[in-house]
């Protein structure tokens, strides 16, 4: 079947999006294109544009470019040993797929965890056996960060550490993702398990934070090129020392496709996160009926993450 041009039948700013793509870059893309990578953007569009692929290939004449491409850039390097993980010796799990198939950074698969577990049970039997003391307490929760129910769950966690652990266990950190953090090391348990997953570990300094000192340099973090659709994790405090940080963080590392972790533990004031949605919000709240004093609550966004899947497999 003769192909057809791209250019004749998908708007410039996808063949730009597809070649972009193929090269690994965050670029708009103009000029000539080679038959390969012609028949890359016909592939890629069939792939991510269907509205777009009428005469372009019959569903059987889709060969592998495509696939071989995203299977060749996600292959992982000669095994070597690792490291013991920080909850058992399991090995990390694979690399997730090119992310060009996906829009956004929402659905991606949370790795086999218990937070998955627990995420899991909350979106199949919502409502069943919850006490009236936890439903107050998610509220509570809730309101404290000007968050809903219908956007986030709430996970009820004995302390701060084993808030982060799930945190740490459960994202889909590979070897050529990102995990950036602006969280002092000593309280920052996620890192360990970042690095263990060969995940890139890059700590932050925290007058990056600051918009009139040097907020331009994790701007320019933010945007660094990636192939992959999500880059990996943004961790940062929302409150030190009664400094207060900006939530416009959250707002540009989600549209420069990064997940976002937002600690508030140690906000005493009410949060307004409707308008930026971090993908997990790390939270204290008193504890008026029992010890400990303090409850630590982790929220999940519910669109950011896909927890019922059992498929071990990551796609981001």
């Amino acid at each position: 079947m003769q192909k057809v041009c791209p250019r004749e039948l998908i708007p410039p700013h996808i063949v730009a999006e597809a070649i972009s793509s193929l090269h690994g870059l965050d670029l708009r893309w103009s000029g000539p294109i080679t038959p390969a990578e012609m028949q890359y953007v016909e592939q890629y569009v069939l792939a991510k544009y269907p509205q777009y692929s009428h005469g372009l290939m019959e569903e059987s004449d889709k060969n592998d470019l495509y696939s071989i491409y995203c299977s060749e850039s996600s292959a992982a390097s000669p095994a070597e040993d690792r490291r013991r993980s920080p909850l058992s010796s399991r090995e990390p799990s694979p690399s997730p797929s090119l992310g060009g198939i996906h829009p956004d950074l929402d659905r991606t698969l949370l790795e086999p965890s218990r937070l998955q577990d627990i995420l899991a049970k909350k979106s199949s039997f919502p409502g069943s056996f919850v006490s009236i003391p936890e439903i107050q307490a998610r509220n509570r929760a809730l309101r404290h960060c000007g968050l809903t129910d219908e956007e986030y769950l709430v996970v009820f966690i004995p302390c701060y550490k084993d808030a982060m652990m799930l945190v740490g266990e459960s994202y889909p950190f590979f070897r050529y993702n990102y995990y950036l953090t602006a969280i002092d090391e000593e309280a920052d348990y996620v890192r360990e398990f970042a690095a263990y997953k060969d995940s890139k570990v890059v700590a932050a300094p925290a007058d990056w934070l600051d918009l009139r000192i040097k907020g331009s340099q994790l701007s320019q973090y933010f945007r660094r090129k990636s192939k992959y659709r999500a880059k990996g994790l943004f961790a940062y405090p929302a409150e030190v020392k009664r400094t207060r940080y900006s939530m416009h963080w959250v707002s540009e590392a989600r549209r420069n496709s990064w997940h976002v972790l937002l600690d508030a533990s140690a906000s005493e004031e009410r949060l307004n996160l409707t308008l930026h949605r971090p993908d997990f919000v790390l939270c204290t709240l008193n504890n008026t009926n029992a010890s400990p004093s303090m409850i630590s609550c982790l929220l999940v966004r519910r669109k950011s993450f896909d927890a019922c899947s059992p498929s071990p497999m990551l796609h981001s």
